[in-house]
């Protein structure tokens, strides 16, 4: 394990900060949601369960603090500082989650972000924050991120950022009510001695 602390921790970049999510975000959490629920439908987590259903946003809180304190994840709003608001404004969530210490040192990513902001960067350079923290403080090895083979947006994300493609898995996830497949995209610390930010910064126009 890295010398850096585990949880909680906020990340900055430019007008970009992760930082924990908190029981009192959920007004402005839910307001994000509600008009990107359209947008976001289609790659929403869905239970297999018969007449299953998602927990609400305190249940959701409560789970990831508990695993947040259990050192297997770090659920971070992704906010942005704007004009017109005193305080960074959530344009996105970020969940390191299933991290595994031991032999292993590795964790999933999952992302999303709001409509009205993607093609801004946004995504990558928070993907690309969150990683390096992983590496760097957390001492984490492996990096890996699961997306639809449809969802175009987050395949030009982890294209951006040079995440290996490792393959297909059929039927892998439940998505939005059906066994969905993905495609496996990884990064290990390795291949970015330099950080995964830096050189994402480097390469933007």
């Amino acid at each position: 394990m890295g010398s850096g602390p585990i949880w909680p921790v906020t990340l900055e970049c430019g007008d970009l900060v992760l930082r924990p999510i908190r029981y009192r975000d959920k007004k402005e959490w839910t307001q994000v949601r509600a008009r990107n629920n359209e947008w976001l439908a289609p790659w929403e987590a869905s239970n297999p369960m018969p007449g299953g259903g998602l927990p609400d946003y305190r249940q959701m809180v409560r789970s990831l603090k508990a695993q947040a304190a259990q050192g297997t994840a770090l659920p971070f709003l992704i906010t942005e500082r704007v004009s017109s608001s005193s305080a960074p404004v959530i344009v996105g969530q970020l969940t390191v989650s299933s991290i595994v210490w031991g032999s292993a040192m590795m964790a999933t990513l999952g992302y999303w972000v709001d409509q009205a902001r993607a093609g801004h960067g946004i995504a990558p350079t928070a993907v690309a924050m969150a990683t390096d923290h992983c590496f760097k403080a957390l001492g984490l090895h492996r990096m890996e991120i699961n997306i639809r083979p449809e969802n175009g947006p987050s395949l030009r994300v982890v294209e951006k950022l040079g995440f290996r493609d490792e393959g297909y898995r059929p039927r892998f996830l439940h998505i939005n009510g059906e066994w969905a497949d993905h495609r496996t995209f990884a990064l290990t610390a390795e291949e970015v001695p330099e950080g995964l930010l830096p050189r994402w910064l480097a390469s933007r126009p």
